[in-house]
């Protein structure tokens, strides 16, 4: 089995050992397929190669239905990292808070929302008039507007297009951020970004889920503002302005 390996010079303590927990994690019995962890040490991570394939409709499809297969799985808890680990996480470059919470709206708005707004407002990425309006929907989203009662998934957590590689029938995931959280959080970043034969992924899911709640379609941008956050803070421009705007539109 051939393996390629990521390594980066002086990464955080837990930077790929996080990784490889999240990896075996999302391995589940009908799930989506993940990429094999061969080794993980402080400095990098070996994962077997991914052979690629070209996108197909079936195989977009079918991964849309693993998916949903992978959410139920549960986790213990929102904002509960991988099983056994017990550290921090990571989104890109930048830390991510694991703290089990009881609802999902205190775990999104607490270590999803407010802290990367705040930063993106300290790196003037977002403006002092954007964070308010962050912040008041911050509010109404700790308080539980948009809690729907659905348990845990266990979640990919980085969910775009470059960790979703088209392999055989279906895909490979890596380079997860998994952690329980919201079904539609992986859909959404999904959407975000975009992927070959989105649709196909989204209506297989949501034909075989039974906890997508109703209307799912109109809160993807609710769940996009995480990511938006974090791309202001990691590359600016026009990413603060975008968060503001999906924001201010619930």
């Amino acid at each position: 089995m051939t393996g390629y390996t990521k390594r980066r010079a002086g990464a955080p303590s837990g930077f790929f050992g996080v990784e490889a927990a999240g990896l075996d994690w999302l391995r589940v019995p009908g799930g989506v397929p993940v990429a094999r962890v061969l080794e993980v040490t402080e400095a990098g991570i070996t994962v077997e190669r991914v052979a690629p394939a070209a996108a197909r409709a079936a195989a977009a499809a079918r991964f849309g239905r693993q998916l949903a297969t992978t959410h139920d799985a549960g986790a213990a808890a929102f904002g509960a990292g991988p099983d056994g680990w017990t550290g921090a996480g990571f989104i890109g470059d930048l830390p991510l808070s694991l703290q089990p919470e009881p609802t999902w709206g205190r775990f999104y708005a607490g270590q999803r929302v407010l802290p990367y707004a705040r930063q993106a407002f300290r790196l003037g990425a977002l403006p002092a008039a954007g964070l308010v309006v962050v912040e008041r929907l911050a509010e109404r989203i700790g308080a539980g507007e948009f809690d729907d009662g659905a348990p845990p998934a266990r979640i990919h957590g980085d969910l775009w297009s470059g960790n979703v590689l088209f392999s055989g029938e279906s895909v490979v995931l890596i380079d997860p951020a998994a952690h329980g959280g919201h079904r539609i959080t992986d859909l959404a970043m999904l959407d975000l970004f975009g992927l070959p034969y989105l649709g196909e992924v989204l209506d297989a899911y949501s034909a075989v889920s039974t906890h997508l709640p109703a209307g799912w379609r109109s809160l993807l941008g609710l769940h996009q503002l995480h990511p938006l956050l974090v791309h202001a803070v990691l590359f600016g421009g026009s990413y603060g302005d975008r968060a503001v705007e999906a924001a201010r539109s619930y």
